[in-house]
């Protein structure tokens, strides 16, 4: 089955809002068993929306819609998905009751403009809110399923979870899908792709599908099946993933599975070091703080992380983590030698197992012919060995920052695991 979602609103268009409806949406729909093969955003246009309801009926077996059911002027949904459909709006008493509900409850008297969220189209099947006052909107014409829902996030997904998708269940049996991602670090998507390319021939010709996902410093590979027996393609997936596992071994740093918690680095070492009962410190120089960030943005991050130092002066370095002063003149502040350094006596100074150290040229100044704007230098320690690895990534500031991190969290995850690095 096969899913089409158009999202209503001026304000998506301008930037206004985020549309994070249709993301989460058709995360849901693919957990599922349904596909979505169409997304549209249009404003509060009547020929805009028409014309979208026209193209997703042609792509899909159901039409997910949402936003414009509010009780202004300008939330025209209700009326054209109405008019679509051949049918007038009618006061609908159990809709009237809830709304009535909804503003007794906070103290408050349902109005004129209120009571026409309780007009509904004639003969549709209504979903009921119990979050808000906009009732959502089910209509079947053709052996297609149409679909209006709020556009506000926690009323339409309360009601996508408890009425829309089982509602669906009840009236298709859903093929099964399957979406494993495996992550990776420390090798950029062409490289990847080209390291796995007879493996990709391999796995579109067994009838999957594969996805590159790339961010800052890390590409997630998505390994996708559909078919009709979920045994027989849960073990076709793991075939292809065993294939694909020694070729890719040197830079692999987790797995997900579809709708569980996305995985990031900091999460995967979070979980490594609460398993070993150990804790990790920072010393942050060029990403003055943003590594310790992405630790206390977990919750019971203080189980693992013991603090950090920011000693983004180079005479701090030296006051606060006994840095050679010398360095600094003898090899500079972004080196080898200083990150070493760093590493080690953060992790003596906090107390901790581990310790990331990152020294480097964020930009746009700063820069020499030596050290050009992206290079730094990482270091990570233990209690019995420190490791330090340059890089050189780029002239965006921000994008350093981040590309920064990410380095120094997959090379701090391989000294947790015991990995070498990769040559």
């Amino acid at each position: 089955m096969n899913a089409a979602l158009i999202s209503i609103g001026d304000e998506l268009l301008i930037g206004q809002i985020t549309n994070t409806n249709s993301a989460w949406m058709a995360k849901e729909l693919s957990l599922a068993g349904i596909r979505t093969v169409y997304m549209a955003t249009v404003g509060d246009d009547a020929q805009a929306i028409v014309d979208a309801f026209n193209i997703a009926r042609e792509k899909a077996d159901v039409v997910l819609i949402t936003g414009g059911l509010g009780p202004t002027r300008d939330d025209i949904t209700k009326k054209l998905f109405a008019e679509y459909h051949g049918v007038g709006l009618v006061m609908d008493e159990q809709v009237l009751a809830d709304v009535t509900s909804f503003f007794t409850a906070r103290g408050r008297t349902i109005d004129a403009v209120n009571r026409l969220q309780a007009m509904v189209p004639e003969g549709c099947r209504v979903i009921r809110n119990a979050q808000g006052t906009a009732p959502g909107m089910w209509m079947e014409r053709d052996h297609k399923i149409m679909v209006s829902l709020p556009g506000v996030p926690y009323e339409m997904q309360a009601m996508m979870t408890h009425q829309v998708i089982p509602l669906i269940k009840e009236k298709y049996t859903l093929p099964p899908q399957r979406h494993v991602t495996l992550i990776t670090q420390g090798i950029g998507e062409s490289v990847l792709a080209g390291l796995i390319s007879s493996w990709e021939d391999g796995i579109e010709a067994a009838g999957l599908k594969l996805a590159y996902l790339p961010q800052p410093g890390m590409v997630r590979l998505r390994i996708s099946g559909y078919g009709s027996d979920a045994q027989a393609l849960e073990a076709l997936i793991e075939e292809w993933v065993s294939r694909l596992m020694p070729l890719i071994q040197p830079y692999f740093c987790g797995r997900e599975n579809y709708g569980d918690e996305v995985l990031s680095l900091e999460r995967i070492i979070f979980n490594l070091l609460k398993a070993q009962g150990k804790t990790v410190a920072a010393a942050e120089s060029c990403t003055g703080g943003y590594i310790s960030s992405l630790f206390t943005a977990m919750a019971g991050s203080s189980e693992i992380f013991k603090g950090a130092v920011v000693p983004y002066a180079n005479w701090m370095k030296h006051v606060l983590l006994d840095v050679d002063k010398d360095l600094f003149t003898s090899v500079g502040a972004v080196s080898r030698e200083v990150v070493e350094q760093l590493a080690v006596n953060v992790r003596a100074k906090f107390e901790a197992d581990f310790a990331i150290s990152v020294s480097g040229i964020a930009g746009p100044g700063g820069a020499t012919p030596e050290k050009p704007v992206g290079t730094v230098w990482i270091a990570v320690a233990d209690r019995k060995e420190v490791r330090a690895r340059l890089f050189r990534f780029g002239n965006d500031r921000g994008r350093n920052i981040q590309m920064t991190a990410q380095a120094g969290l997959a090379m701090l995850r391989r000294l947790i695991e015991g990995q070498s690095e990769p040559i």
